[in-house]
């Protein structure tokens, strides 16, 4: 599990000047929190930990020598400065059930023997304790053909008891199409029948 150091923020800076020195702003909260804590982080960690973590991904939250096992609960990303203002934090409960979603990844889309997958969901919503929590499904498309779909009730996590799915089951995640010609060779058969 990645660990990410924090601090916290003291309200009376604005987060516009700490986002100029380098920091991204953020919050923790959790049931078992009073209340939720205000924090800065180095920019820089931040985007380590972004390269393989998303929202839903699992963080050991270092914040002034506590440690807190939490998920990422939202990510605001500055499409306009390229980078990210917010991050907020869960505590999570080791007997609380948390929502939370898992990225789809299609693997072996190289093998499809004919067809192009075309790719309805990139993520799953579920709620499931700390223990069972899932952040990446990888779904294997190389044996299907074209016509082929696969639903989120087809999923392995749609199976496993310890998550309670709440994205509906009858979904489509992946279905297969056929490749349609171009439409350059459509016109020149459209010709050859008319002559």
């Amino acid at each position: 599990m990645n660990t990410l150091k924090a601090e916290k923020r003291d309200l009376t800076i604005k987060a516009k000047k700490l986002r100029r020195e380098g920091f991204v702003t953020g919050n923790l909260f959790g049931r078992e929190m009073k209340e939720s804590i205000p924090l800065k982080m180095e920019k820089g960690d931040v985007d380590r930990l972004l390269k393989t973590e998303g929202k839903g991904g699992r963080v050991q939250l270092s914040v002034e020598g506590q440690t807190y096992d939490t998920l990422i609960k939202e990510v605001d990303f500055n499409a306009m400065k390229g980078w990210v203002d917010e991050i907020d934090f869960q505590a999570l409960v080791s007997t609380e059930k948390v929502h939370s979603s898992a990225e789809i990844h299609l693997i072996n889309a190289e093998k499809l023997v004919a067809g192009v997958p075309q790719q309805m969901l990139h993520e799953v919503d579920f709620k499931a304790l700390p223990s069972a929590l899932v952040e990446k499904i990888e779904l294997d498309i190389g044996d299907l053909k074209v016509g082929d779909t696969i639903r989120v009730a087809d999923l392995d996590i749609a199976k496993d008891k310890d998550v309670d799915l709440t994205t509906d089951l009858d979904a489509t995640v992946v279905t297969v199409t056929e490749i349609k010609a171009a439409a350059a060779d459509t016109d020149a058969e459209e010709e050859t029948a008319e002559e």
